[in-house]
């Protein structure tokens, strides 16, 4: 779920990079969500891809900083006339839920990797 997640919000960002470009206002602003954006699927991936529990932690908590990133990116947009309209909102919103969502799965994996035994148990 977090892989085809993160993969469906960086296609919606470059989208949104390309809009701009369109427009005309392609800059530094509109180049930076696009960096941390795409980055979030790929630390996702890379993830995926560990040897270890921590070294998956660590991916994501990457992946978690980056998607916090782009939120900050998007609220600058916003509070800077880049608001276009209901499809802005969707991607700022879609966002936030990624955020919680690796944020969740980075608490989840602790839990089992400190207490194992209590989820082996309740699963």
């Amino acid at each position: 779920m977090l892989l085809v997640k993160s993969f469906s919000f960086a296609v919606r960002i470059v989208k949104l990079f390309q809009y701009l470009a369109k427009r005309k206002q392609e800059d530094v602003l509109s180049k930076q969500p696009l960096r941390s954006g795409t980055a979030v699927g790929a630390l996702i991936r890379e993830a995926q891809n560990t040897e270890s529990k921590k070294d998956f932690i660590h991916k994501l908590a990457i992946a978690q900083k980056e998607c916090d990133e782009t939120v900050y990116w998007l609220e600058l947009l916003k509070e800077t006339e880049y608001n276009y309209g209901e499809e802005f909102l969707s991607i700022f919103e879609n966002a936030n839920e990624l955020l919680r969502i690796i944020k969740s799965s980075i608490l989840t994996i602790k839990q089992k990797t400190l207490h194992p035994q209590f989820i082996s148990h309740h699963s």
